[in-house]
C-alpha cells in the first residue's frame, strides 16, 4: 500500500487553515432550511411528470393486500424480489412516477451515469442473466434494468404507478395499515415497506426571487427536453441560441454540464463548492471476461467494494477505479506499519487525506487553462467530506469560449433571481433558461426526507415518536408502529453503493416478514429493550466521527454544516455495513428473532 511519506508538496497546517478558511466562509445559519421544499408555489419544480401524457385519471382503489411497497426504485424492486423468492405473495408497489426506475425515472438528465461499478451498482444481475454495457452504465441502461426487474418478477401487474402516497395510518381495529393517496385510494395492507431510498424528494435552493424569473427553468429532474430537444445523450439543439444558466456542481451538474456546454450559446455555471473531479476512464464490458465470472460473483464483487471502502487491505482489487484508489490512498498502514495511537493513525490517514487532495487540485490546473477558473474549482476539504465525484469532460468544459464558472463562495451562494436572469457578486446574468441541479432531500429531518404522514398505535406521529432521534431496532423498525419497515439510510450501516445496501436491507426485512407469517403472528414490531439495545450499541461508536463531519465544508454529508448523530452519517453503524451485514446475518441465524416481538 503506497502511503504519503515526509516531507511534502504542502505544509499541512497551512492546508488545514485553508480548509477552516473555505469551511467557514460556506456556513450558514440555516443549515439545511436553506433549501425549499417543492410544495405549494413549488410543486412544479417536483410533481409534474414529463415522461407521461398528462391528464391521467382512474377511479379510486379500495383493496386490502399483504404487503405495500411504497416506492418503485431499486430498494423497492429488491424488496419484491426478494419476498417473492420467498414465496411471499399479495404485494403490490405504489409508485409516483410512470414505470419502474425511482431516481432513475425522474433523474434522465444529460449524461446522467451511476458512479459506482456498474458490475455492482446493477442489482440482480446474476437473477436476470444480464451483462452491462459498460462499466459505468448510463440512465437508459438503468432504467431499461429496471424495467427488466419488473417483468422478470411479474411485477406490472402489481404496480399502481401514478400514484403519490401521502399518508399511511395503522389501523387497530383492522390489524392494517390504511394508505391514504393522491388518487382518493383506500388501500388497507398488513405489513408496509417505505422503500423510498435515499434520492426522492428534489430540492430546490432558497433564492430571493426565485419565483419571479420570466424565463424557463426546470430541476434537473424533471429535465424538459420538450424545450431543449434532444435526449439523455444530447443532441439539444434548441439551445444553440439560448443563454443557460446551472446552479450547483455536484454530481449531478457534473455530468450534465458537459452536454450543455456541447449544446447552449451561453452557459453559466454558478458555483458555491466545488466537487473532487477523478478520472473516470469508462469502457465497454467485455464479453469473455463476463462470460468468465463464476456464480455469486456479483455478491463476490459487491463484498469487495465493500471492505476496501472500510479500508480493510484485499488480495485482489476486483474494482479497480476511481474510489478503490481514494479507498488505498486515505487508509491506514495494516501489519508491521500499523500506527500505534489512535493520535498518530489519525495524523497518518489525515496526512494522506492531503496528499490525495493536492494531487486532485493539480489535476485541476493540469486541465483548466485560465489560472482564474482554475483556482476556484479547485476543492479545499477532506476528500470524503463530499461525495466524490468521476468525469473526464467536465473539467475541459471551462476551456470553452461559450462558458463561463461563476464562483458564489465568498457570498455564501447565489444572491437572487430577477425576472431576467441571475444574480451573483453583484452582477446580474442575463439567460433564458435556469436548470437547478440541486440534488435530492437527504436530510437529517426524516420528515423532510420521506414527506409522507406516517402514524403508528394511537394515532403518534412517527415524525413526533422520533422528534429526539431515531428509534430503532437494526434502522428498520420501530416500537409503537407494528408490521412498518424502511429501507434506506437511517440507524443501520451506509455503503457508498447504495443498491449492495438496499440488497442486504430488502432481504433482512423479507426474511422478518415471511418468518410472522410462518409462525402465524397477527404483528411484528421491536421490544422497547430491543429498540434500546440498538441505540446503546450505536452510543458506543460515537469516539470522534462527529468531529470530522463539523470539519468538513457543508453538504449533506453533515447536515450541511450541522452534523447530527455522532459519529456516522445521520446516526449509522459506525463500523460500516460490512460489519453490519455479519451482525444481521448472525441475528438470522439465532432463530429466535432476537429484540422482536410477535403478537
Amino acid at each position: 500500500m503506497e502511503q504519503v511519506s515526509e516531507p511534502f508538496s504542502f505544509d499541512p497546517d497551512e492546508v488545514r487553515e485553508r480548509y477552516r478558511r473555505e469551511r467557514d466562509k460556506r456556513l450558514r445559519d440555516n443549515g439545511p432550511d436553506q433549501y425549499i421544499e417543492m410544495a405549494g408555489d413549488y410543486a412544479r419544480y417536483a410533481e409534474g411528470d414529463p415522461y407521461v401524457e398528462p391528464g391521467f385519471t382512474r377511479d379510486p382503489i379500495a383493496d386490502d393486500i399483504d404487503i405495500a411497497i411504497i416506492g418503485g426504485g431499486f430498494s423497492g424492486l429488491l424488496a419484491a424480489a426478494r419476498l417473492s423468492e420467498r414465496g411471499v405473495s399479495g404485494l403490490r408497489i405504489i409508485e409516483a412516477g410512470g414505470d419502474f426506475g425511482g431516481t432513475w425515472y425522474w433523474n434522465r438528465y444529460p449524461g446522467a451515469q451511476c458512479d459506482t461499478d456498474a458490475y455492482c451498482y446493477l442489482p440482480l444481475l446474476e437473477e436476470l442473466g444480464y451483462m452491462p454495457r459498460e462499466k459505468y452504465a448510463y440512465v437508459d441502461e438503468i432504467f431499461g434494468h429496471s424495467q427488466k426487474i419488473g417483468r422478470h418478477y411479474d411485477l406490472y401487474d402489481r404496480a399502481i404507478f401514478r400514484t403519490r402516497v401521502r399518508s399511511v395510518s395503522w389501523d387497530e381495529t383492522l390489524g392494517r395499515w390504511r394508505i391514504a393517496t393522491d388518487r382518493d385510494d383506500d388501500i388497507r395492507a398488513r405489513f408496509v415497506i417505505m422503500a423510498l431510498g435515499t434520492t426522492t424528494r428534489a430540492k430546490l435552493p432558497g433564492i430571493a426571487g426565485i419565483e419571479s424569473f420570466e424565463g424557463h427553468s426546470f430541476h434537473t429532474s424533471r429535465w424538459d427536453y420538450g424545450y431543449t430537444g434532444g435526449d439523455n445523450t444530447g443532441g439539444m439543439t434548441n439551445l444553440a441560441d439560448k443563454r443557460v444558466a446551472v446552479i450547483g456542481t455536484g454530481a449531478t451538474a457534473i455530468q450534465c454540464v458537459p452536454r450543455l456546454a456541447r449544446d447552449a450559446g451561453r452557459l453559466y455555471v454558478f458555483q458555491r463548492t466545488p466537487s473532487t473531479v477523478d478520472w473516470r476512464r469508462n469502457r465497454p464490458t467485455d464479453p469473455e471476461w463476463f462470460a468468465s465470472l463464476e456464480p455469486g460473483w456479483q455478491r463476490r464483487r459487491r463484498d469487495n467494494f465493500t471492505v476496501q471502502a472500510a479500508g480493510v487491505p484485499v488480495e485482489e482489487d476486483l474494482i479497480d477505479d476511481g474510489w478503490t484508489r481514494i479507498f488505498r490512498a486515505i487508509s491506514s498502514p495494516k501489519g508491521e506499519n500499523r500506527p500505534k495511537t489512535r493520535e498518530e493513525r489519525d495524523r497518518v490517514v489525515e496526512l494522506a487525506d492531503m496528499a490525495k487532495m493536492d494531487e486532485l487540485r493539480h489535476r485541476v490546473e493540469e486541465i483548466v487553462a485560465d489560472p482564474a477558473t482554475a483556482e476556484a474549482l479547485k476543492p479545499w476539504y477532506r476528500v470524503m467530506c463530499k461525495r466524490p465525484t468521476f468525469n473526464d469532460e467536465f473539467l475541459p468544459c471551462f476551456n470553452q469560449d461559450n462558458v463561463t464558472l461563476v464562483d458564489v463562495s465568498d457570498s455564501k451562494g447565489v444572491e437572487r433571481i430577477t425576472p431576467r436572469g441571475v444574480v451573483a457578486n453583484g452582477t446580474e446574468y442575463e439567460v433564458d433558461l435556469i436548470v437547478y441541479a440541486t440534488g435530492f432531500e437527504i436530510s437529517a429531518e426524516f420528515k423532510r426526507r420521506l414527506g409522507i404522514g406516517i402514524n403508528g398505535r394511537d394515532g403518534l406521529s412517527l415524525f413526533d415518536h422520533w422528534a429526539d432521534g431515531l428509534k430503532t431496532l437494526h434502522g428498520f423498525t420501530t416500537r409503537g408502529f407494528p408490521n412498518w419497515f424502511y429501507i434506506g439510510v437511517s440507524q443501520n450501516a451506509f455503503d457508498l453503493n447504495m443498491t449492495s445496501m438496499f440488497d442486504d436491507q430488502a432481504r433482512h426485512v423479507a426474511y422478518i416478514i415471511d418468518e410472522t407469517l410462518q409462525r402465524g403472528a397477527r404483528t411484528v414490531e421491536p421490544t422497547e429493550d430491543g429498540v434500546q439495545g440498538w441505540l446503546d450499541l450505536l452510543g458506543s461508536f460515537h469516539i470522534g466521527g462527529g468531529g470530522f463531519l463539523a470539519e468538513c465544508t457543508p453538504g449533506y454529508y453533515n447536515n450541511e454544516g450541522k452534523p447530527t448523530g455522532g459519529s456516522g452519517f445521520f446516526g449509522a453503524y459506525a463500523p460500516g455495513p460490512a460489519r453490519f451485514n455479519q451482525l444481521l446475518e448472525d441475528w438470522r441465524a439465532t432463530g429466535d428473532l432476537p429484540g422482536m416481538e410477535l403478537a
